[in-house]
């Protein structure tokens, strides 16, 4: 076994979760075969990118690799495995460590996931158990990187919590799932048009198959329950052959301004104003005016 080398880690922050076209970088640590050659067959067919290893190299070695993931028998690692894998998770906690190994003991298993591990396979197991923990584990740790923010966020008539990881009108909840407010959330803190490709990256956390229209079936839940909970206003506006963009706009004005822990009193009056005032018909005649905004929704 090659014993990982003493001394200072450069951080490995600089090394991007995936690469810029969405593909995964994964190393495995395996000296099986076929294992190998199944397994590298089917990472190809879903773009990710293999990189089989046949011994252990040093955490140093991995960041200077840019991994997004590392799978490793266990057996491979030689005597010092615990110590390698204990060293490995401390200093690459943005990578993912996934244990493929033979058949272990209750123990084992324990002490590799409170070393660090994300995840535990046992052998023999198929590619696609292989390929969908790497993707649960990935999706995790994209989460976790993900901007927090305690401070509400007021924007039209809706509130977005994210210590609650839920938006409300008033003291109505949206009833919001897990993944439509991760959407809601991405698309509020970005600040402009985010392409179907990004939000499916960021938030699955692998690239987005041709043809997969996830997000397009989550964003229209989300607008559902944004124009039930709000109707008169426009939150998700689409950007055909492109994607979408998050700006609070009622049907017929302007674009509101986000705002944090509150917003203005003249935008509380004319929130008032213009749900006592005026009817839908109205709006849909102004926004068929000539020179009235074009976005699609």
């Amino acid at each position: 076994m090659m014993s990982p080398q003493t001394g200072a880690l450069r951080s490995d922050t600089a090394a991007p979760l995936r690469e810029p076209d969405g593909r995964l970088r994964v190393a495995v640590i395996d000296r099986d075969s076929g294992f190998l050659r199944v397994l590298a067959n089917r990472l190809e067919a879903v773009g990710w990118d293999l990189r089989p290893l046949p011994a252990p190299v040093t955490p140093e070695r991995l960041v200077e690799m840019r991994l997004n993931a590392l799978v490793a028998d266990i057996a491979v690692l030689g005597p010092d495995s615990w110590h390698y894998l204990e060293r490995l998770c401390a200093r690459l906690p943005s990578m993912v460590v996934v244990i493929c190994t033979g058949p272990s003991s209750v123990a084992q298993r324990v002490r590799g996931l409170r070393i660090g591990a994300d995840a535990w396979i046992t052998k023999p197991c198929h590619p696609e158990e292989v390929i969908a923990v790497v993707q649960s584990a990935v999706r995790r740790h994209r989460r976790s990187e993900l901007p927090l923010m305690e401070q509400a966020i007021d924007v039209g008539e809706v509130r977005i919590r994210p210590d609650r990881h839920q938006a409300y009108v008033g003291e109505l909840s949206l009833e919001l799932t897990a993944r439509e407010f991760e959407i809601l959330y991405l698309l509020c803190q970005a600040g402009r048009v985010l392409r179907r490709e990004e939000i499916y990256e960021t938030l699955w956390g692998y690239a987005m198959a041709r043809g997969d229209r996830s997000v397009d079936v989550f964003v229209g839940k989300l607008r559902q329950k944004l124009r039930s909970g709000s109707p008169g206003w426009t939150y998700i506006h689409t950007h055909f052959g492109v994607g979408y963009r998050f700006a609070a706009e009622r049907e017929g004005g302007v674009a509101q301004p986000v705002q944090e822990g509150g917003f203005p009193v003249a935008q509380a009056h004319e929130l008032t104003m213009l749900a006592g005032s005026r009817g839908h018909s109205e709006v849909q005649a102004q926004a068929a005016q000539p020179g009235s905004t074009a976005t699609g929704r």
